[in-house]
């Protein structure tokens, strides 16, 4: 099988990688005028429009049958609805740059999950080695010998407790979604949409907006939920039927650096020297426990 040209897929590389980097600073953008669960709801919602309008334009079925929809709201709200909120919350106290940093440690927290509830074999050597180094990339990044800073354990909490939803939702999706054959951009539609449903109830309860509606704010919020929960889930797919997951999953590694160029040059955000520092150290324990260095191996006898 001949590799495919880089130039053929790098754009879409590139492009994921910005969207998902930026959608922190979409984030705080859209706190400026909605509650945590409104900024949670819109996306959502305007990711599902986004995606029902590719669904009618490439003519792709919808998902079918009361049991495949139950497992789909499940994974939404593990991979959409819950975390939306949490880090909407987060950032009501928290930097969008450490939000971003955060959200890196999301293969280790996978890993995690894997080993506990989804454990199919032993654990391999790299896989321990690269949780381990993770997880001491994470105390480095919350300056664990300070406390939390100045930081609020609560929107800390907050930020873990996301990650971990996306951490269980992985292998969920993997082991009960994916044996279905359903086309993963209605799969992605469908935990979307039910995820903006279950959301609407509790927005509609609460205030509607904290602000007034701002330009950037809108701008934001259609970026977050047109691009960043739309459009960029169907070109990643594109990505990984094209080059495979091991390189379209290294994209994820550009949202720190994304994510905290934007908090830093947009947002006037400022960061302690450990945070950049604990986030080499996390994308290098995720690149450990997903196999990347294989020197790190056994030996084979």
């Amino acid at each position: 099988m001949s590799t495919p040209k880089t130039s053929s897929w790098i754009y879409k590389y590139l492009f994921i990688g910005l969207i998902w980097g930026s959608s922190f600073y979409f984030i705080s953008l859209g706190l400026q005028t909605l509650p945590p669960v409104g900024v949670a709801f819109w996306r959502t919602a305007i990711g599902a429009v986004t995606l029902l309008i590719v669904l009618l334009v490439m003519r792709i079925k919808f998902p079918r049958g009361i049991k495949t929809w139950l497992l789909i709201w499940v994974a939404g709200l593990m991979m959409s609805g819950i975390p939306a909120i949490l880090f909407s919350y987060a950032e009501q106290h928290v930097s969008s740059a450490l939000a971003a940093i955060i959200n890196s440690s999301t293969p280790i927290f996978t890993v995690i999950a894997i080993m506990i509830a989804f454990r199919a074999e032993k654990p391999k050597r790299e896989v321990v080695i690269g949780l381990a180094v993770g997880l001491v990339g994470v105390f480095v990044v919350l300056g664990i010998w300070n406390g939390f800073g100045d930081n609020d354990p609560l929107a800390i909490g907050a930020l873990l407790l996301a990650v971990s939803f996306y951490g269980v939702g992985s292998p969920f999706v993997r082991r009960y979604i994916e044996p279905l054959k359903i086309k993963p951009e209605a799969a992605v539609f469908g935990q979307v949409t039910t995820s903006a449903l279950t959301l609407l109830p509790l927005y509609a309860m609460g205030a509607l907006t904290v602000g007034p509606l701002t330009s950037s704010a809108f701008w934001g919020m259609l970026a977050l939920g047109a691009l960043g929960t739309g459009l960029a889930y169907v070109l990643y797919y594109q990505l990984l039927a094209t080059v495979g997951s091991a390189i379209a999953s290294a994209v994820t590694y550009m949202s720190p650096i994304i994510g905290v160029g934007l908090g830093v040059l947009l947002l006037g955000e400022t960061i302690s020297w450990h945070e950049p520092v604990g986030a080499v150290i996390v994308l290098f324990g995720a690149a450990v426990a997903q196999g990347r260095f294989k020197f790190m191996s056994r030996p084979k006898k």
